[in-house]
C-alpha cells in the first residue's frame, strides 16, 4: 500500500525551502579561519543541510518534491567541486543554473503545451485553472530568468561575504514577494485554499 502524503505546513515548508541557506550564511560568518577555509566549512554545511532538508520532508511528508530534488542534484556536486578545487566560483554559479534551468524548463513547456509547472508543483494550487497555470508559468519563468541574471550580475560586483548576504537577505525576500504578488491572479483563476498567503514558493537558488 502506498504511503499517504501529509501536506507540510508552511512554516516546515520554508523551513525545507531556505533553511540550508540559513546555514550557510551562519557558517560563512561565525566559521573561523581565513575566507576559502570558511568557505570550505559553509559550502560543506550548505550540503549536509540540503539532504537533511530532504530527509525532513521525507519524514513529515512521505514525500520530496520534484523541485528539490532538482535544487539538490546540483547542490551537492557544485558544493563538492568547490570544496575540492577550494574555488568559491563553483557554489556562486549554481544560482545561475538552478534558475535558468527551471526557465527552460517552464519555457519549453509554454512553447509545448505542457503543464511543466503544474507536474513540478503537483497538487499545490487545488482549483487553478489552465490559464491560470499558464500565467503563473509565465510569470515564474520571467522571475527565475531575472534572478539567473541578477545572480551573475551580483557575483562579479560584490565581494564572497557581501554575495553571501545578498543571497540570504536579498534573495529570500524578493521571493516572498513574488509570491505574494501571485496571489491576486491566483485566486482570480480558480485557486482553492483556505490561506492563499500559503502558497509555494519558488526553489532557493
Amino acid at each position: 500500500m502506498a504511503e499517504t502524503r501529509t501536506p507540510l505546513s508552511p512554516g516546515l515548508r520554508m523551513l525545507i525551502d531556505f533553511g540550508p541557506l540559513a546555514v550557510f550564511f551562519v557558517v560563512n560568518s561565525y566559521a573561523p579561519g581565513l575566507q576559502i577555509q570558511r568557505i570550505v566549512a559553509a559550502t560543506a554545511a550548505f550540503m549536509i543541510a540540503m539532504v537533511a532538508a530532504m530527509l525532513l520532508s521525507w519524514w513529515k511528508a512521505k514525500h520530496i518534491s520534484p523541485m528539490l530534488w532538482i535544487t539538490a542534484a546540483l547542490v551537492l556536486p557544485f558544493g563538492g567541486l568547490t570544496i575540492y578545487f577550494h574555488d568559491q566560483t563553483f557554489i556562486q554559479i549554481k544560482p545561475t543554473i538552478v534558475y535558468t534551468m527551471f526557465a527552460v524548463i517552464l519555457g519549453y513547456g509554454l512553447i509545448a503545451k505542457k503543464p511543466l509547472l503544474q507536474l513540478l508543483l503537483e497538487t499545490a494550487y487545488p482549483g487553478l485553472s489552465a490559464k491560470g497555470w499558464r500565467l503563473l508559468t509565465i510569470n515564474w519563468t520571467g522571475f527565475f530568468l531575472a534572478m539567473a541574471v541578477l545572480n551573475e550580475v551580483m557575483r562579479n560586483v560584490l565581494s564572497w561575504d557581501q554575495w553571501v548576504t545578498f543571497k540570504t537577505w536579498t534573495v529570500i525576500p524578493l521571493t516572498l514577494v513574488f509570491a505574494m504578488l501571485n496571489i491576486p491572479m491566483l485566486l482570480k483563476h480558480g485557486l482553492q485554499l483556505d490561506k492563499p498567503e500559503d502558497t509555494p514558493l519558488p526553489p532557493e537558488g
